[in-house]
């Protein structure tokens, strides 16, 4: 069997793309962070990794790569990577669905506690000096709502389940989570606000696509109760950040936890700085030390499957974006 071709979009300096070496006798291997140091090999490319952040290289080299049969990319989210050449051809795309989510999932149980139990206030009272009492929520028996369910939303789902929390969900298709132990309920998007009345956490966790983008906005803050926290682990524009930011301010609710903003790095004197009844996490709460080598072992994995032509992980529908 001849050796497959490879094109690997990365600036080869970064120290996981030794993890291929195990590929050296069954695939030729270009590894390059440039137009230039990747025109030559696309057009023989069977196999391209997008080991980049960012679609501008693919998307660049994507014209001479008229052989390439599956693209993967180190990434979860897909939001960024569809332009139109890719989501029309036959090619197969895959992603990293499943290697953040249980990292996530931890991020946000640490999220809830982080408000149930007041954290913050416990923090600024050990710096001042203070003894200050004061009494905690319980999250058993709470109702975590969550927006989406799928990977992510079924390892957080699994997390609040064993800590007695009551589960209900909002999915794109709900007979899909039939029978799931964890959820008591799962509602179509159309019933999102029902299932948010009903939540003491709101948990985003939904692909970005042109349905799901400003899905939580200032109808939907109204709907939550007064005591609800929003928690974001998904994309930052799924939420209207205007509305949150006067969601929060007229404490219309609780609070919330972000992981992912409309814009990143967070600007310098954004709203969110300044408010106290907000987390802030600078899109970090699924890098872990070994995240990178993670996903590298996930495109290993693939690859082995896809030179012995059995069916790839994580085949993403590219016309629905997940």
């Amino acid at each position: 069997m001849e050796p497959v071709t490879v094109l690997v979009l990365a600036d080869p300096a970064e120290r996981q793309l030794a993890m291929l070496d195990e590929l050296q006798a069954v695939a030729s291997i270009t590894i390059g962070n440039s137009r230039a140091a990747c025109e030559n090999a696309a057009p023989q490319a069977e196999v391209i990794l997008n080991w980049r952040s960012g679609v501008a290289l693919l998307e660049q080299i994507w014209p001479m790569a008229k052989r390439v049969r599956w693209v993967h990319t180190r990434s979860a989210g897909l939001d960024g990577l569809l332009f139109p050449g890719l989501v029309d051809s036959p090619v197969t795309l895959t992603n990293a669905r499943g290697v953040f989510s249980e990292i996530l999932a931890e991020f946000t149980i640490g999220a809830m506690l982080f408000f149930a139990k007041d954290f913050r206030r416990l923090v600024l009272s050990q710096m001042a000096g203070k003894w200050d009492q004061f009494d905690t929520v319980e999250i058993r028996g709470q109702t975590l709502g969550l927006v989406g369910y799928g990977d992510i939303g079924q390892a957080v789902a699994r997390r609040a389940h064993a800590l007695g929390m009551k589960i209900v969900a909002l999915r794109r298709r709900p007979e899909l989570a039939h029978g799931d132990p964890h959820v008591s309920d799962v509602f179509p998007p159309e019933r999102r606000r029902e299932m948010l009345r009903q939540s003491d956490y709101v948990v985003v966790v939904t692909p970005l696509t042109p349905e799901t983008r400003g899905m939580i906005a200032a109808a939907e803050f109204e709907a939550m109760r007064p005591s609800a926290v929003l928690i974001n682990i998904a994309r930052g524009p799924v939420v209207d950040e205007p509305a949150l930011v006067r969601a929060l301010r007229e404490r219309r609710i609780r609070g919330a936890a972000l992981d992912v903003y409309d814009t990143e790095p967070l600007p310098a004197g954004h709203p969110f700085y300044s408010l106290d009844n907000m987390l802030l996490s600078p899109h970090s709460a699924d890098q872990t030390s070994d995240w990178k080598e993670r996903t590298m072992r996930l495109f290993l994995q693939n690859f082995r499957r896809y030179r012995a032509g059995e069916p790839l992980l994580n085949v993403v529908n590219k016309k629905l974006g997940y």
